[in-house]
């Protein structure tokens, strides 16, 4: 699962056992070199994606880490590309890795449940980052989405299908949520990160109160599943006028 380069068993459990912010500084010169990052394959099926869609002018990074989403963002948008995380850490590597040769790249510090930005960007997109949000949390930073895209502007993002339940990866995803629990229950500050808690079925609904025009778009790269499903979408909310 690790590549040489990457965090020792030490190194994951001081940063399991701090907060959320803490813990991604820590990781965030060897977190390319994790499973933890999106895969390439994954960002460029996206980008093929958004492509289809048209060109944009200014686009966002939501929760953008080290920087991989803001480089295919560049592919996109015309005028300029901003990556917001509330990692330092994470922030400091993505600026010394992504070089563009389009549009401007801008870092900025914040939390997107509470993202400083005027209605600037007609495309929004995130990459794996949503497990750290709370089902609780998704009407309030779908806000802040829709608050900070123009009329028309898009938020995009991929969502892979869950696997069946008499798959490995099933009972992988249900024991690290489980093991996440536990830690949080007896363990502070808190580190929320669970794979199983972002549902399209719930995200489409908290899209559409948020003010948002739902499309689901099959990234065909990754095929069906047995009963005809994509194995990968990428959710676009259209902000209505």
């Amino acid at each position: 699962m690790f590549s040489p380069e990457g965090p020792s068993l030490r190194e994951l459990a001081v940063q399991a056992l701090s907060s959320v912010e803490r813990g991604y500084d820590l990781l965030a010169p060897k977190f390319d070199h994790t499973p933890f990052r999106t895969p390439d394959s994954v960002l460029d099926a996206v980008g093929v994606a958004l492509g289809r869609l048209g060109s944009f002018d200014d686009g966002l990074d939501l929760c953008c880490g080290t920087g991989a989403g803001a480089a295919v963002l560049t592919r996109v948008c015309r005028r300029s590309v901003t990556g917001v995380d509330f990692s330092a850490g994470m922030l400091a590597v993505a600026r010394g890795r992504v070089r563009s040769a389009g549009p401007p790249v801008f870092w900025v510090r914040a939390d997107a449940r509470a993202l400083p930005f005027a209605p600037a960007f007609d495309l929004v997109a995130s990459f794996g980052a949503f497990g750290h949000f709370l089902p609780r949390e998704l009407p309030g930073l779908f806000t802040q989405v829709h608050s900070v895209l123009r009329p028309g502007g898009r938020f995009a993002f991929p969502i892979v299908a869950p696997p069946p339940p008499a798959s490995r990866a099933y009972w992988m995803l249900l024991g690290f949520d489980a093991v996440m629990r536990v830690r949080n229950a007896v363990w502070r500050p808190p580190f929320v990160m669970y794979y199983r808690a972002f549902r399209l079925p719930d995200v489409r609904r908290e899209l559409e109160r948020a003010g948002f025009e739902v499309e689901l778009h099959a990234l065909p790269e990754f095929g069906r599943r047995r009963d005809g499903s994509p194995r990968v979408r990428m959710v676009v909310a259209r902000r209505l006028p």
